[in-house]
């Protein structure tokens, strides 16, 4: 077995991944950069998004694990205290996993030339930081709404609990494999109207964004950010590929839900409560 680490670069980090290598060294597990069979990432979210996107093009062949020294690790399940426990699953490993859908990007610009083709575990956003956003949402080659906003969300199961739960989508379970769309601060009177409400996109539809009268504007690949111009149109839809992690100690959706967001405190009140 063939072992990659992606850490952060905090001091926990380094000293995690220090403790790490030599656990694994000591089992005669090997470390490497190049085609390996799993990728551990140590620090939070963000550093397995980081790992995510480098190793994306070998998601047919790998899994992932992550290990938590950041204040929120929705996608991490180990930690400092369990490394061993931890090096000791990856020796007796039989190859078990849990799979994630993921949301799959494709940019298309009016001079056709130059078109891109992203996937994103959590989200991307359309969003203008100058002006209003104008775009024209299509859902399924049908023509929903012309949106106006600050921008649009669209999120994965997984990614329903970051950025679209903070501007009020739904958390969804992954095993719907459904986008959600989000609007962002949308501009609702008497004259522009949309719908103003989260959208669960079944998994053989998709969404088609056009921007209109923007010229410029921001689009993000979970933590990725580039200003787009001369742009046709965006199509977002579940991807063929899928994110799967080692199912060593892997927690249960809801559970991972509950200590993300109401954690001990919760449960203590409950208690109180009865």
């Amino acid at each position: 077995m063939k072992i990659a680490i992606v850490q952060n670069n905090t001091a926990e980090s380094i000293e995690v991944t220090r403790e790490l290598k030599e656990l694994l060294d000591n089992a005669g597990i090997v470390v490497v950069t190049h085609q390996p069979d799993i990728i551990i990432s140590v620090g939070g979210d963000g550093t397995l998004l980081s790992a995510f996107h480098r190793y994306a093009h070998l998601l047919d062949s790998v899994r992932f694990i992550g290990v938590h020294t950041g204040h929120l690790g929705f996608y991490t399940d180990w930690r400092q205290y369990n490394l061993t426990e931890l090096v000791d699953s990856l020796d007796n490993d039989n190859g078990e996993f849990i799979d994630y859908p993921l949301l799959d990007v494709e940019v298309i610009y009016k001079n056709k030339l130059k078109n891109k083709h992203f996937l994103a575990l959590n989200e991307s956003i359309v969003k203008i930081t100058d002006g209003t956003l104008v775009c024209d949402v299509y859902i399924k080659e049908e023509h929903f709404e012309r949106f106006r906003g600050d921008g649009l969300c669209i999120s994965t199961p997984t990614g329903s609990t970051g950025y679209n739960k903070s501007i009020g989508g739904a958390v969804l379970h992954p095993r719907l494999e459904a986008l959600q769309l989000t609007e962002i601060a949308s501009l609702n009177n008497r004259i522009f109207r949309t719908l103003s409400s989260p959208m669960i996109i079944a998994p053989d539809e998709w969404i088609k964004i056009i921007p209109i009268e923007t010229t410029k504007f921001t689009l993000t690949i979970d933590q990725l950010v580039s200003t787009e111009t001369e742009v046709d149109y965006i199509r977002f839809r579940i991807a063929k590929e899928r994110i799967r992690f080692a199912q060593y100690q892997h927690t249960h959706f809801w559970d991972r839900v509950e200590d993300a967001f109401l954690g001990a405190k919760s449960k203590n009140e409950d208690r109180m409560d009865r």
